[in-house]
């Protein structure tokens, strides 16, 4: 059996120090009128989120289990750099907390808190580097197309098929409005075939309650796959949740994702992988600048 090694364990856990913040709602207001779902950002803000994420991966391989257990909770923050006359915003994005653990079932566990100033385990000081810093700098406009993205230190791509910023429709909607986004995921196997795979965001406009908009979203996998190992490797990318959007802020305040997949036959007629994950993401605070500009500033 192909054991998972602790650098495969951080390789899990540093995509998650890059994901963006997310929300959701409750209630159903089918009277709603159309809304419009917008960023409404400011120049020289600050918005803050915890994030909360929790995996148990079960491989079976000729009759021998083993099962991996990670969780990761951090603390991540937006810095609006500048807002543009046009609503589009320069934000750098950085982590200051993180609190792992690793458990493998026939190699007992590892933890680690950044807060405590312990040297960190063999394998986490590529995280203890990315604490504190700019990680990456963004430009994004009012629906939340990324216009330009500079990675400032070295991010795997997500695992869990998050996109920075989550996409919001252009234009007024109304309860039961549908958009998507198209991604292309590369997929490969130790010693084996590598493969780009096209995959679908899509989202929905569930309810609208107390200025407060509940989207739905579920992924759905467009390119045709029939090699078992492959499958396993995309089990992280298939994801469903719920997102919170308070619209008078222009705010991503909640937001909620889960799997739950197996796949059979990714090693051998006796073998298969079982991949459950929860990931939740709630907004902490905004530290709204002492002299915001009766106009936004320019870049």
């Amino acid at each position: 059996m192909n054991l998972p090694t602790r650098r495969d364990l951080i390789g899990g856990f540093l995509p998650l120090l890059v994901a963006a913040s997310g929300g959701m709602a409750g209630g159903v207001d089918v009277a709603s009128p159309p809304v419009t779902l917008e960023y409404r950002f400011l120049p020289d803000e600050t918005v803050a989120m915890t994030v909360s994420h929790r995996a148990r991966t079960e491989t079976t391989i000729s009759g021998t289990t083993q099962s991996t257990d990670t969780a990761t909770d951090s603390r991540k923050r937006w810095r609006v750099v500048s807002v543009d006359a046009e609503g589009r915003a320069t934000i750098e994005h950085s982590v200051d907390h993180v609190a792992m653990t690793s458990r493998i079932s026939d190699r007992g566990e590892v933890r680690w808190n950044s807060d405590d100033g312990d040297q960190a385990p063999p394998g986490y000081e590529t995280v203890r580097g990315s604490l504190g810093v700019p990680l990456s700098r963004v430009v994004i406009d009012r629906a939340g197309r990324v216009i330009s993205r500079i990675d400032l230190q070295p991010t795997p791509p997500s695992a869990s098929g998050d996109l920075m910023v989550v996409p919001l429709p252009d234009g007024k909607v109304e309860i039961g409005a549908e958009w998507s986004v198209p991604q292309e995921v590369v997929v490969e196997v130790p010693g084996g075939p590598r493969r780009a795979v096209r995959t679908r965001l899509r989202y929905r406009l569930e309810s609208v309650r107390d200025n407060v908009a509940l989207i739905s979203i579920d992924t759905t996998v467009l390119t045709p796959i029939d090699d078992p190992r492959l499958e396993s490797r995309l089990l992280e990318r298939i994801w469903n949740g719920d997102i919170e959007f308070d619209i008078p802020s222009g705010r991503v305040i909640r937001r909620s994702t889960g799997i739950d997949r197996r796949v059979v036959g990714f090693s051998g007629q006796e073998s298969s992988v079982r991949y459950r994950s929860t990931l939740e993401e709630r907004l902490i605070s905004e530290a709204a600048p002492e002299d915001v500009p009766s106009a936004p500033a320019t870049e």
